[in-house]
């Protein structure tokens, strides 16, 4: 059997398990997939029991960029990103399957990107990813966050994408929240922005100027980003089908199976139906 887990700093409520088996039990997979939360102090001396105990891992929050010290090679969106969330123990290669899952969770929406202008919101591991997959799709991106030097970071590295210190009230196709604002202790807050010169919560002044908004939150399944820009009658995704599809290209990547978007958005249909 098969042994797969998800590590980061808490996972005690993490989604991942159930998806993964799911996942794994369609694909006609013998694995087990465990939850190992581990304290970021202790994570040098436990990293290379993960590769003995387990023959591959999800890694999250905070140990995307750590765990690459360990590691043999990188392949794929993990080069470009500078992060890892699927790593294969024998091999000890690291993969990123984060852009995948964002691009199909847009894609399965009916949200186009080319030639759009998107407003990304946050530049920390998670608008990494999107920044580069909304780059690489054609679409004029801007990035505000609120820590100049992130900002300035990201950008020497990734390019292709305005950077901003203060968002101007203008029209844009979609608006993507990146900042975990909204979940955990901030559950009913939005992230706070500099709008026009003023410092306050996304609300009705920017997301009524929006073509369609996203958060890469999926607890809770609707966020307070997400209902405001609904009840403005806005096109609205949620980031829930984006967990899935990362899960689903990393089992590809475990059980060294072909992926297949049209199989992965047939799949989430049928999760998503019965996990509501």
């Amino acid at each position: 059997m098969m042994r797969l887990a998800v590590i980061g700093k808490d996972v005690s409520k993490s989604d991942s398990p159930a998806i993964h088996a799911f996942l794994l039990r369609h694909f006609g997979a013998e694995c087990s997939y465990e939850k190992v939360s581990i304290p970021p102090e202790e994570f040098p001396k436990r990293a290379e029991e993960l590769f003995a105990r387990y023959d591959g891992f999800s890694v999250t929050i905070p140990f995307k960029g750590e765990i690459m010290g360990y590691l043999n090679g990188i392949e794929g969106d993990a080069k470009s990103f500078g992060a890892v969330n699927t790593v294969v123990s024998a091999s000890r290669v690291g993969y990123n399957t984060d852009g995948f899952g964002f691009m199909l969770m847009l894609e399965n929406e009916g949200v186009t990107v080319k030639g759009k202008s998107v407003l990304v919101l946050g530049a920390g591991g998670a608008g990494r990813s999107c920044i580069k997959k909304l780059c690489d799709g054609g679409a004029e991106v801007f990035t505000y966050e609120r820590d100049p030097v992130r900002l300035g970071e990201v950008h020497r590295e990734l390019g292709g994408f305005t950077p901003l210190s203060d968002v101007p009230l203008r029209e844009f196709g979609i608006i993507l929240n990146c900042t975990g604002i909204g979940m955990h202790s901030t559950e009913g807050r939005t992230p706070e922005i500099s709008l026009a010169g003023v410092k306050k919560p996304v609300g009705e002044e920017l997301l009524s100027r929006c073509g369609a908004a996203a958060d890469l939150i999926y607890v809770p399944r609707e966020s307070e980003f997400l209902r405001i820009a609904r009840t403005l009658g806005k096109k609205t995704v949620s980031g829930a089908a984006m967990l899935f599809y990362q899960a689903y290209l990393a089992d590809c990547i475990f059980l060294g199976r072909n992926s297949d978007n049209e199989e992965a958005k047939r799949l989430w249909k049928e999760y998503s139906e019965v996990n509501q």
